[in-house]
């Protein structure tokens, strides 16, 4: 989610790189195209109304509900609300350097065909690919 704002609730080094934990905070926008990691995740909904796609299945969250996504699944997020507010647990030490990339990288205030060349870049440094 380019637009969500990603705070790290249990770090990789917490937990000898084992997992994750991520509060995801995003507004209602275009979602990201279907892409693959090389890592597993599980979202809890806590506010707002998502649809999540994985592998050409729809899945509507409400608050308290749950998903798992697979590590290699083409998956995306899709707030179908105003707002939405999740947990996102993922495998390994991964998604938390590939959001610090993100951020470090990717202005979040530029017009997305501006930004995609450098989106490109920060998910190969990451094994991650558009599906």
């Amino acid at each position: 989610m380019i637009d969500g704002v990603h705070i790290v609730k249990v770090g990789a080094e917490a937990t000898g790189g084992a997992y994750e934990v991520f509060e995801v905070e995003a507004p209602q926008a275009p979602p990201a195209p279907p892409h693959r990691s090389p890592w597993a995740a599980a979202l809890y909904l806590l506010d707002g109304a998502l649809t999540v796609h994985v592998d050409g299945r729809s899945y509507q969250l409400a608050p308290g509900a749950t998903v798992a996504v697979p590590a290699g699944a083409a998956y995306t997020v899709e707030v179908t609300g105003a707002a939405a507010r999740f947990l996102a647990f993922t495998t390994g030490d991964g998604a938390g350097r590939l959001f610090a990339d993100l951020a470090a990288t990717v202005p979040a205030d530029r017009p997305f065909a501006e930004i995609m060349p450098l989106l490109q870049q920060v998910i190969r440094r990451h094994s991650v690919t558009v599906a």
